[in-house]
């Protein structure tokens, strides 16, 4: 009987080996970011107060939570480009753009720490955009679409908080 080996085959999904790799290292850029982003929004979720109480807690757990969704999609197109995915808060600081924020801001504070890490990994997203258009990966041009529109739609919400009227 022949001995069966475990070694999957090799990755041809018409998309070069070193393209992959590129595209992997931007989304784990992506992956920090928006890892950096759940986590402040969520932060800011349990430690908000003030007026705007009410709106600001259940608008962080709305953002929150779609957060935490895109971070299983984005991590998991760089599995299936054939790289690990980054999966520690070390890896995370280390590759992200965005600082954390120490203590706990006032609320006006939070929106506008919200608004740049929303922009910040807005700007992540956009930059992989030509590696990804010249690789004809159309599976990562639609999730960096999807999350630049999700990106620039909220930061525009948190910044029309902080407009007077």
């Amino acid at each position: 009987m022949e001995k069966m080996t475990a070694t999957a085959p090799a990755i041809n999904i018409g998309i070069s080996a070193d393209d992959r790799e590129k595209i992997a290292h931007g989304l784990s850029a992506l992956l920090a970011d928006s890892y950096t982003l759940y986590l402040m929004t969520h932060n800011f979720h349990w430690n908000v107060t003030g007026p705007m109480f009410n709106t600001l807690h259940l608008m962080f757990m709305a953002q929150y939570t779609e957060q935490w969704a895109a971070l299983d999609v984005i991590a998991e197109r760089i599995r299936a480009l054939g790289h690990p995915a980054p999966g520690t808060y070390r890896e995370f600081s280390r590759i992200a753009s965005i600082a954390e924020v120490e203590g706990v801001p006032r609320a006006t504070e939070m929106i506008r720490h919200l608004v740049a890490a929303q922009e910040a990994t807005a700007r992540t997203a956009r930059e992989l955009l030509p590696v990804v258009t010249a690789a004809n990966d159309q599976p990562t041009t639609d999730l960096l679409t999807q999350r630049l529109e999700v990106h620039e739609k909220t930061a525009w919400m948190l910044r029309s908080l902080l407009e007077e009227g």
